[in-house]
Order: C-alpha cells, then structure tokens, then sequence
C-alpha cells in the first residue's frame, strides 16, 4: 500500500502522526546513550543511523506512533557536561585508541580534524606516487640501467594493486570502521615508500665513467664490461613491489576516505570539502617535483666528491631521499587517523537531511539498496555489482574518468621528461619546471571545480554538463601540440659532422676529425661546442686539453678539433653539459600545457560528485571502489605503459651497454610532439562523448519523490530536522 508523502517532501517517509521531539532526557536516564542528533534528545529505541524512536524497530514501522513523547509533569532538563555520545549501533564516537580516549583529542573528534588528517595523507601519497617517482624517473632509469616501458611498468604498478584491493577494500570497508581501513592503509603506504628507497643500500656505490677519467682524444683506455651493470636492472622488481604496496595503501585513502568525509558534512558542503580533499592530493605531487627536483641536485652518493655538474647526463641525483622522509611521515599519520570513530558525533543529522539524486533504474531494482541489511554479507555482493551495471550514468562516468586518467597518468610521469627533451633541460631542471605547471593548475582547478558545484548548487545533471564544458576545453587547448620545440644540433646523431642532415636512427659519430682518438661509444658525456652543436663526448668533438670554468665551475675542453672556430682561427672549445636551448615557442607551449592540465584537473572534482549523487548511498563506497578499478584497469595502467612505448619509439640515441640496449640518451621533439597529440585527441574525444552519452541517459528521479526517494539516506529515514521547501528537480548549468 502507498503510503502518503509528508508536506515537505524532503525524504520518503511520511508520518501520519505529529512529530514530537524530546529535547533533552527523563530524570532517571542519566545512564542512557544517545545519538547525537543536533543536540537533541532522540527516543527510547535506537535506528540503525542514530536516530531512536519509541518502540520502533524501523522506519516504517515509525510512521505508525509518535518517534518520542514526555510524560505529563516531567521537567525537561539540559544535557550535562560529561555525556557519553554513542552511535545507535552501542559504538563510542569518541577519538582515541581502544580505551585510551584523552578530552584533548576531542578537539580534533571534527569534521575539519578528520579533512586535515586525510589532508596529509593525501598530500604525502601523491607527493610520493605522483611526484616522487614521476620526478626521479629519469634518474632511476640511469642509475639502474631501466628503459622507458620498464618505468612505464613500475608506474603501473600502483594502479595494478589498486585494482586488486579495491573490491574488497571498498565494498567490506565500507559497510566496516572506516577509519580504521583508512590508518591502516596509510601504514602500508609508508612501508611501500621505505621499500622504494631499499635499492640505494643494497647496491655498490654509482661509478659515473667520464670522458675525462678515461681521458681525452688520444687518452682513451679500453672500458671493461662490467657483469654488475647488467644485473641492475632486475632491482625493477624490487621498485614494483614498493609500488605495489602504495597501490594497497592508498585504496582506501580515495574510496573509504572520500565516504567518511561525504558521511560527516552536510550535503553542500560535501564537494567543497572533498575539493579540498583532492587538493592536498594535487599539492602533494607538485610538492614532490619541487622537492624531488632539489633532492636531485645532491650526488646520489652523499659526501663524495665528483668532477661532473648535475647537468651532466651522467649525473645521477639523491633520488631516495625523499622516499625515506615521505615513508617515515605516513607511519606517522596513520596514527591518528587509526583513532577516529566509525561516525563523527553530530553526523547522523547530515544523513537524515540527504536528499537523493540516484539515477532511476526502469525496473526499479535500485530501491533494493534502500534494505539496511543490504550490502553488509557477500552473498549481495553480486547483487551490488548487477546494479551498479545497470547505472548507465554511472558507467559512462566511469569511461568518462578513465579517458582522462590515461593522459594524467601518462602525462604525470613523462611530463618533465617531455620538458627535459623539448627545452634541452637537466632532469631536476625539467622536474622544477613540472611542479610550477601543476601546482596552480592541478591545484587550483581541482578545488575550483568543488567551488563551482558549491556555488551554483549544481544537481547531477548539471555537475555533468560542467564536466563536459570542462573537457571541451581542454580538447581544444590540445592542439597545441601540433608545435614543438627543434632539436638541439648534436653532430652525428641529429646531423652530420660537416653539418649536413642526418637521418633519424642512423647514427654516425666518427669522422675525420675525430678518427684518431679511439671514441668509446659506451661513455656518453655531451659537450656543447662554441659552434652551438653538441657532441657526444670532448673525445668525439676532438678536444685534447682540460680545464675549469671559474665562473660556473664547469669543465672547459679546449683543441677541439671538430668544433668549428668561429671568432679565432685554429680548434674551437667545448662545455661540459647540452647547449641551452633558445626555442622561440616555449612560453607559448608553456602555457597552453598548463591550460590542458587545468581544465583536465576542473572535471575531477564534479565528475567524482556525480558519481557518489547518481548511486543511492548504500553503495557510494561500493560504487567509488568499482568505479577506480575501471579508470586504473582502462587508464591508469596503459597509460605510463602506453606513453613510454610511444617516448621510446621517438628515441633518436640509445644507450649501449656492451651491445646491449639501455636507456634513452636524445629524444626526437617533432615525434614526441606528434605521439602526445595524437594520444590526446583520441583520450579527450572519447572523454567527451562519454560525458555527453552520460548526460543524455541520466534518469533523475521523479520531481515528487525526488528529495524523498527510499535511497534518501543509508537507512532510509526521513527528515526530521526543519521544515525546508523542496528543491526543484533539476538545476543545470
């Protein structure tokens, strides 16, 4: 039988009594628990959220008698100081650790303490996944003999544990004790970060082989093959087990911890403060490229003293560094994070106000998720799954999400690798520049994207329709690609000696100028001439004498005999390190590469807003779990994979280690510039239609069950707070 709705039409359930609320306890209840609703007193018979009504053992049954009445003649007297706030389900909302619940930590028992906590834990996983790693990359491919599509799959890493833990964290944890899963997660996160930096203690010293040590033209000793080199390349595995165990670690960090926040704030408030959330999230990797970029600038070997400047290509930095610091600081904060409620005091009052925007399934199968025991054994898992696949809004938000993390992924990681090659950068150089792109851009439009949904109050059909602005944008921006900087002239790789163009992947180092000296092509050491071209080392530019540069400190090769003189007759100069580039179109690539990364980091926030509003709340943390597993399967997986195959086929100088294929030492910028184009095209066009199709098959419920639907909270109560008029059923941009 229907049942009426209440004039509000804020929730579901209607009575058919009038509401009496009791304010505050009878005398002789003092021991009673209460949730904490408002500051009020609830009934006599606890709800599952809280929520106690007189003889009530469910909503339903609620309608039928009053949820709580006083007797004639009782004083209603004030809460006293000292009251003990339990959830409905007999679980302390105290802050603390087991029995040890100290009155200072209640100053932090908030909302904001719980925002800033995950705040930091965010931050550091992101500095460390996203910055960390993404900044030393170059460094670790040199110093472990690695090529781009094996760091392609130490990147993958993260997001392959992610996948694996991410049904089960999601759907247990979040029917569980959130912020437990949540501090515990954060724990194996640092143990990651600690194993990360193990390699650097396990293997001998790093021997950067100079020209100069094995000397100049005419100098050359014979340079043995070394049976260790080889062998380094299986610390890969070591890096991908420390990735793998990040990936653990932060499952619950953007699952459970978006939820808890979600669950604890009033609804409008809800993005803002996941904006901020997913801020600290941004701030962390620019963080980690700037200080990852000054950590490389330290000798990888600290306290010994070497000839070569970090702009050497054999320059090797401090990349472990700040894995140790960023590990010891997550074990840290899982500290307190292990110490908060399943619920914070006063949240119950939130969940009762939600108001639903599920997406409406024909058959109705989605008012199942409405049942307060739905969700919590295995057996509905299949059940959840199922609906969710029928959620087409939901579906097509996720495709949506993982087109946008293959380029963020991928972009992420070999960003300051495309700047290193484009601006003839050093790798800490590259990074640097990295970190000032993302931290305005990133940062800013990740929490302005949380504002804009805030201020207009945007409902799901809106909140859709901005993402779509969102990603428009960026599409367009992206044919800035189409540009790129040249390369730096390099003598034998990029032209010939005489100055003549050399095709791409035919190299050709030795010629007249330089045939006597007996070159190893295994020292890789670039100088840049007074000519302006570079050579790949002073034994291939001819260069016979040595010496320091007083002013910047960098070595000076002089008699070369393949540098072209240019003010004096006789052999030119050369400099340690590339010759700085003077691309013309850098500024302008600049900045319509940070427009790219604002726009993209614009949609996150309202995208991931409609995901949790077109779910019915029962499955929020389900949904969010299911829905990362798709954009890490689909897009943060092949992404670093998919880029670094394409950053390899641009390469125009191998390493060669003993015959033997290593990294990449030069990059062709036309190709690179292509590859990235075309990579971006395909993602944002196909993000695009995802959004529309998302829109267009969004099915909000009906304008009179609206803000009253069974889904209108975890358990389905109805509003009992004040009387509020009901929103109008949609409101778009």
């Amino acid at each position: 039988m229907a049942m009426p709705q209440n004039s509000t039409r804020e929730n579901g359930f209607c009575f058919t009594q009038t509401l009496d609320f009791c304010p505050s306890p009878r005398p002789g209840e003092a021991g009673r628990t209460f949730g904490a609703v408002s500051g009020r007193d609830a009934c006599s018979t606890p709800l599952s959220n809280g929520i106690t009504s007189s003889g009530a053992p469910s909503p339903s049954d609620s309608c039928a008698e009053p949820l709580c009445s006083t007797t004639p003649g009782e004083e209603e007297t004030p809460f006293e100081e000292g009251i003990k706030y339990v959830s409905a389900e007999g679980q302390e909302l105290a802050c603390g650790w087991g029995g040890f619940t100290p009155g200072c930590l209640q100053l932090c028992n908030t909302s904001k303490g719980v925002l800033f906590f995950l705040c930091m834990a965010s931050f550091l996983q992101g500095m460390t996944v996203n910055g960390f790693i993404n900044t030393v990359i170059t460094s670790i491919e040199r110093r472990f003999d690695l090529r781009s599509y094996q760091s392609g799959l130490i990147a993958s890493s993260y997001d392959i544990a992610a996948c694996v833990c991410l049904t089960f964290v999601s759907y247990f944890g979040g029917n569980g004790h959130k912020p437990r899963w949540l501090g515990w997660g954060v724990l194996v996160m640092g143990l990651g970060s600690l194993l990360f930096a193990l390699p650097h203690f396990t293997t001998g010293q790093y021997e950067a082989r100079l020209a100069a040590e094995v000397g100049v033209c005419g100098g050359n000793q014979s340079l043995p093959c070394s049976q260790a080199a080889s062998s380094l390349s299986s610390y890969r595995f070591v890096f991908m087990v420390g990735q793998f165990l990040h990936g653990m670690g932060a499952t619950p960090l953007y699952t459970l911890g978006v939820t808890y926040l979600d669950e604890n704030v009033k609804t409008n408030y809800s993005p803002v403060y996941i904006a901020v959330f997913y801020t600290a999230a941004i701030l962390g990797p620019a963080a980690g490229y700037l200080v990852g970029g000054m950590f490389l600038n330290i000798y990888t070997e600290i306290g010994r003293e070497i000839d070569i400047a970090p702009e050497n290509t054999l320059w090797v930095g401090a990349w472990w560094i700040g894995f140790l610091g960023a590990g010891a600081a997550s074990l840290l904060i899982s500290i307190p994070i292990l110490g908060y409620p399943q619920r914070l005091p006063g949240s119950q009052r939130y969940i009762v106000m939600r108001v639903s925007e599920a997406h409406q399934i024909k058959d109705g199968s989605h008012k199942k998720a409405s049942d307060p025991d739905f969700g919590k054994t295995v057996k509905d898992l299949p059940r959840s799954v199922l609906l969710l696949l029928k959620n087409p809004t939901f579906i097509f938000l996720c495709l949506a999400g993982a087109t946008e993390a293959t380029l963020i992924a991928g972009m992420s990681t070999f960003g300051p690798k495309f700047l290193e090659s484009q601006f003839s950068l050093s790798a800490s150089e590259a990074a640097t520049f990295f970190g000032y792109l993302v931290v305005p851009a990133g940062g800013g439009g990740t929490f302005l994207g949380g504002f804009l949904v805030n201020k207009f109050k945007l409902r799901c059909s809106g909140i859709i329709k901005l993402c779509l602005l969102c990603t428009v944008s960026s599409l367009l921006a992206i044919f800035i690609f189409f540009i790129h900087c040249p390369n730096m002239p390099m003598a034998g790789v990029t032209q010939t000696y005489s100055g003549s163009a050399l095709p791409g992947g035919h190299l050709n180092l030795t010629a007249a100028c330089n045939a006597g000296c007996g070159c190893l092509q295994e020292i890789y050491s670039p100088v840049c001439g007074s000519d302006d071209i570079m050579y790949y080392s002073p034994c291939h530019a001819g260069c016979k004498k040595v010496s320091e540069n007083l002013r910047n400190g960098k070595k000076v090769y002089r008699e070369c005999s393949c540098v072209d003189k240019t003010l004096l007759p006789g052999p030119g100069n050369a400099e340690a390190g590339k010759c700085t580039s003077s691309c013309a179109k850098r500024s302008l690539l600049l900045c319509f590469m940070f427009v790219v990364i604002l726009f993209t980091f614009l949609s996150s926030i309202p995208a991931l807003t409609a995901t949790l509003r077109c779910v019915s709340d029962r499955q929020r943390s389900f949904a969010l779990g299911i829905q990362w597993i798709v954009v890490r399967t689909l897009g943060g997986i092949p992404g670093p994979i998919a880029f670094g195959s394409m950053i390899d086929k641009s390469c125009l100088l191998w390493q060669d280690q003993c015959g033997e294929q290593g990294s990449c030492y030069v990059y062709q910028n036309s190709a690179m510039s292509r590859y990235t184009l075309i990579a971006g095209l395909v993602y944002k066009v196909l993000g695009t239609t995802f959004f529309i199709v998302a829109c267009l098959l969004y099915k909000p419920p009906p304008a009179e069950s609206a803000p009253g639907s069974s889904d209108t909270s975890e358990n389905g109560n109805s509003d009992l707070q004040e009387q509020k008029p009901s929103l109008p059923a949609e409101e778009d941009i």
